[in-house]
């Protein structure tokens, strides 16, 4: 083949090749992001809690009243966590986790106000009288869902984390699915939300009822302990709000 050939082939070829449509590239979808979560209150539950989910990939801020205990706590459990103030990890978070002494309740919802508006919020406070007083006596008549929701008005309260020892809450991820989480709510959307962050933690998410079921989602009740997610479901079907 002589070289006038050559070139004429190979520009014959370029051409056909410019001819022929590429293969389309399927764009894959973009994986939602992580709700960026805010722990009020960094003590055994706060503290779990934020290790298995930093350790899941979410954005997690420990917030409580002893800044420098939350930012050791941030450094031990490494990326994803960091500290702030409760106001801090009001700003920062979608979801905020309430895991502190019931009487703390009052105050943090005077002084986070509007912060908490439209929020998810995990409400994992148990009402004890010794500790917490008189509140807690009027949560424990009233019930800690709707007292919750009256004093932290605007949130959008998921009660949940209320009946199992906080140390299974750092190693349930490792067995997931076998043991159910009770919880209660009035708001759907937050449900489901505090469902997948329920699951990341171990437990099966399970909807006993409304706030007003939140009275048996603590300590001392039937509810309380580890049981299959049946067994709950069992469980709730005998109890009236």
């Amino acid at each position: 083949m002589n070289i006038r050939r050559l070139v004429v082939k190979t520009v014959l070829l370029a051409s056909i090749a410019l001819a022929t449509p590429l293969p389309v590239m399927t764009a894959q979808p973009a994986s939602t992001s992580k709700p960026r979560i805010g722990l009020i209150g960094s003590g055994n539950v706060g503290s779990n809690l934020g290790r298995v989910w930093a350790s899941k990939g979410y954005q997690v801020m420990f917030s409580s009243r002893d800044i420098e205990a939350d930012r050791k706590l941030a450094a031990q459990v490494g990326a994803g966590a960091r500290a702030g103030t409760p106001q801090e990890a009001a700003a920062f978070a979608d979801v905020l986790v309430f895991a502190v002494p019931y009487g703390a309740l009052p105050e943090l919802g005077r002084s986070l106000g509007a912060a908490l508006q439209g929020k998810v919020l995990i409400d994992a406070c148990n009402p004890f009288p010794q500790r917490d007083g008189a509140i807690a006596d009027e949560a424990r008549a009233q019930g800690a869902g709707a007292v919750s929701a009256r004093l932290l008005p605007g949130a959008r309260i998921v009660r949940a984390f209320n009946a199992v020892g906080a140390a299974r809450m750092g190693v349930m991820h490792q067995t997931p699915g076998k043991v159910g989480m009770p919880i209660a709510s009035d708001d759907q959307a937050a449900v489901e939300v505090a469902s997948s962050l329920i699951r990341d933690i171990g437990f099966e998410p399970v909807l006993v009822g409304r706030l007003d079921m939140g009275r048996f989602l603590m300590p001392g009740t039937p509810l309380a302990g580890e049981h299959t997610p049946e067994e709950i479901r069992r469980i709730a079907a005998t109890l009236k709000p």
